[in-house]
């Protein structure tokens, strides 16, 4: 993996705008008309396009945007066997019950009016189906890198606790039986990206939002629960060297009151015992951009790199490029400077159809982002 040795290298947590005609085949879930030779080729220029995109842009390591994604979850149910549609439970949004909703009901309430995915429950076992969609996703990466000149490319795939909170477990005897099934399901994606030769990156937000969706009656619970999550990771990361892999975790809430976000300083420590080298978390939003403070008592380990979020999913402001660089001088300066890497908070269109940032506004906050990279490297390297 690639480190800030000499100035700061920047990436952001994976998603990105889709073209219109790539949404219209998400939206109706034609997941197979991506074999079809004609859309096939239309996803590839896609792909091409945003690697562009974000080469023009100044980012340094890059991904495919999850263009041929529905949904960093969602995405996962064409590859895993022994799942069906749950048509037992009501389709209602994640949030219908959680600390926030109660908290700022009358806020949330649009939300929870509105449609919401269907979720899968699973009925069999669990077994890994999705070698041809991966394949397609690794070909089409390839041939956009080689049009394009960059540090390093990664290619996300979601934690299997997201998959196990996300989706009904109606098989196992146990939570941990379904969570560690899907471990072991998941390991062939991580290690078929990583054999690639790219980056994979862990998506991982219910190792935090668990807390605000979850009846936890403590911290120590939800510590308790993230515990055995990380070590279910862990299992599914066997194998596969550190330096491959990043870590990537958020709130699932964009634009929202977010009073119950878990402090990062409560599972920090668990956090650092993942197998990754590199660990993406929100630093840039109201919520948690004072969080920098807990490097200063938390000792990164050595090796380790932290991808602070500099610009924000959660507002349509554009950072201003010296905000950027105060932002990531902060972390150099309780980190190391060759231990930043500049990130974003979350993905721009987790979910394929999300308008909440306008493209638009996507790209001139990347165009933030590289230009403070700049101004923090001439700041900490001198040149």
């Amino acid at each position: 993996m690639k480190r800030s040795s000499d100035r700061i290298l920047t990436t952001h947590a994976g998603s990105l705008p889709r073209p219109a005609d790539i949404l219209e085949k998400l939206a109706a879930k034609a997941q197979a008309a991506f074999d079809e030779p004609g859309t096939a080729e239309r996803l590839r220029k896609a792909v091409v396009e945003i690697v562009r995109k974000q080469v023009d842009l100044g980012v340094d390591i890059v991904d495919d945007g999850e263009q041929g994604k529905v949904g960093f979850i969602p995405y996962i149910n064409e590859r895993l066997a022994g799942f069906e549609l749950d048509t037992t439970r009501l389709a209602v949004s994640p949030w219908a019950h959680s600390r926030e909703a109660r908290s700022f009901p009358e806020f949330y309430a649009p939300t929870h009016a509105a449609a919401a995915p269907n979720r899968m429950v699973c009925t069999g076992p669990i077994s890994y189906k999705g070698q041809k969609p991966l394949q397609r996703d690794i070909d089409n990466l390839k041939a956009a890198l080689k049009a394009a000149k960059v540090e390093e490319a990664f290619m996300p795939s979601v934690s299997p606790t997201s998959v196990a909170d996300w989706h009904r477990n109606a098989h196992y005897k146990s939570y941990e039986d379904y969570l560690f099934a899907v471990a072991d399901a998941m390991h062939q994606e991580y290690k078929t990206i990583t054999d690639a030769g790219f980056l994979v990156q862990i998506d991982d937000p219910h190792l935090v939002t668990q807390w605000i969706t979850e009846p936890y009656e403590s911290i120590d619970e939800c510590r308790k629960a993230a515990q055995m999550q990380v070590d279910a990771l862990n299992h599914a990361l066997r194998g596969i060297a550190p330096e491959k892999v990043r870590h990537h975790t958020c709130y699932g809430i964009n634009i929202g009151p977010r009073i119950h976000d878990l402090e990062l300083k409560h599972l920090v420590d668990i956090i650092l015992t993942i197998n990754a080298q590199a660990y993406s978390f929100e630093a840039s939003n109201p919520r948690h951009e004072h969080e920098w403070q807990v490097w200063e008592t938390v000792k990164l380990p050595d090796g380790k790199i932290v991808i602070p979020g500099v610009i924000s999913h959660s507002t349509v402001v554009v950072e201003h490029p010296e905000l950027v660089a105060q932002r990531l001088t902060r972390f150099a300066g309780v980190c190391g400077r060759e231990n930043v890497i500049a990130g974003s908070d979350c993905g721009f269109a987790t979910f394929a159809a999300s308008k909440e940032i306008h493209p638009s506004i996507v790209w001139a906050k990347f165009q933030a982002l590289s230009d403070g990279a700049r101004i923090a490297s001439k700041q900490l390297w001198g040149r």
